[in-house]
């Protein structure tokens, strides 16, 4: 797994901000600024790429908006008026999804958060434009601390807008907890208003969007997100399998929690009576191996059955857990149903360490517990 954009993620020796900005992308940025009268786009390549070694992301970003805010007007409406001139084309408006554009387009918004502040009409416009080329989910945040009102009322019309990355922006932007975003004042429950106006998009990257929005939401308002969920299932506005693969989606922190309100609205019942048999392959691994295991499972009952397992890893100072799906399906009695996984123990897993010690597999049936083996894991 990746990790966030001031990370190494992908492995070994992996470096995503190399990957995004070098001499051959800042250049390219160049050259999309080189319209601009007495803009010197090799001035701006050979003064900017030195001072990118080592840094993360968003540090880059703020390299490169140094290096851009020096050759451009000061005042930020001519600085605007000179950013939207030197914008690419907009991203193709007929696709639906995985359209991202290009991380050096994010500049745009660097520079408007930066110096737009004060002039917020003028930013939004600015913003509008640049997030056709690449999503300002991050540029819009501090305009909803300073100009909540004002901000949610453009938003307002970006809802409406025909161009699907604008109105996944007023989503995607009002996030309760946005990855790797600053945080905002803004009472979450505001947004909702514009959620019930983009759940059922045509576009699958909007409704993406609204799923991770709700997903979040689930943190601090469960009730109001199922309420939603409630509200928009009976309106009927959106093709019943989109709709519930937006229900999963936005329930998923739920469900892994074992929430019953977020497993009764998938079907699934908390209180399902199950008996389960844990089988390990082994009981002693070293790290880089893989932990094999069976699950049986009956019900006394019929039932549709989320099945997912935890492991819970030794840490020098207590212990730490983590979800990971293990499979669906209807339980009937009488016929068992039988799972099975290889989960490799990485040593070199980017998100966490392994620590040699005793380890445990729990297996849940619908949120509940119902079998755990323990095994030790040996160093490699």
């Amino acid at each position: 797994m990746a990790r966030g954009p001031d990370g190494q993620g992908g492995g070994a020796g992996f470096s995503l901000a190399d990957q995004l900005f070098n001499r051959a992308s800042l250049s390219d940025l160049a050259a999309d600024f080189a319209v601009l009268p007495g803009f010197d786009a090799g001035r701006f390549v050979d003064d900017t790429v030195p001072r990118l070694d080592g840094l993360g992301v968003h540090a880059r970003l703020e390299v490169m908006a140094d290096g851009l805010a020096a050759q451009l007007p000061s005042a930020f409406p001519e600085m605007a008026n000179s950013l939207e001139a030197a914008l690419p084309p907009p991203l193709d408006p007929a696709l639906r999804d995985d359209d991202f554009g290009r991380f050096i387009h994010a500049v745009h918004g660097v520079l408007a958060a930066r110096h737009g502040l004060d002039h917020p009409e003028r930013a939004l416009d600015l913003i509008h434009a640049a997030t056709q080329r690449f999503s300002m989910e991050y540029a819009i945040r501090p305009f909803l601390d300073r100009w909540p009102e004002e901000v949610l009322a453009r938003m307002a019309l970006w809802a409406d807008d025909p161009n699907y990355h604008v109105r996944r922006l007023v989503s995607e932007g009002t996030r309760p907890r946005l990855p790797w975003g600053a945080g905002i004042t803004l009472d979450p429950l505001r947004a909702l208003p514009l959620l019930d106006r983009l759940h059922a998009d045509p576009t699958r990257f909007v409704t993406r969007s609204v799923a991770n929005h709700l997903n979040d939401l689930s943190r601090l308002h469960p009730e109001a997100l199922l309420d939603r969920l409630d509200r928009w299932r009976a309106a009927g506005a959106q093709a019943p399998a989109e709709f519930d693969w937006m229900a999963r989606h936005a329930l998923r922190t739920a469900v892994k929690r074992g929430e019953p309100g977020a497993l009764g609205f998938l079907g699934y019942r908390a209180d399902l009576p199950v008996r389960a048999e844990l089988g390990l392959a082994s009981d002693r691994l070293r790290v880089g191996e893989e932990l094999s295991f069976t699950v049986t499972l009956e019900a006394e009952s019929a039932g549709a059955a989320l099945v997912d397992y935890r492991l819970r890893f030794h840490r020098p100072r207590g212990s730490a857990e983590k979800v990971f799906k293990l499979g669906a399906g209807d339980l009937t009695p009488g016929v068992p149903l039988h799972l099975g996984k290889r989960h490799r123990l990485k040593g070199n897993a980017t998100t966490f360490t392994l620590h040699p010690g005793p380890h445990a597999v729990i297996v849940q049936v619908n949120g509940r517990d119902v079998a755990e083996a323990g095994f030790e894991l040996l160093p490699a």
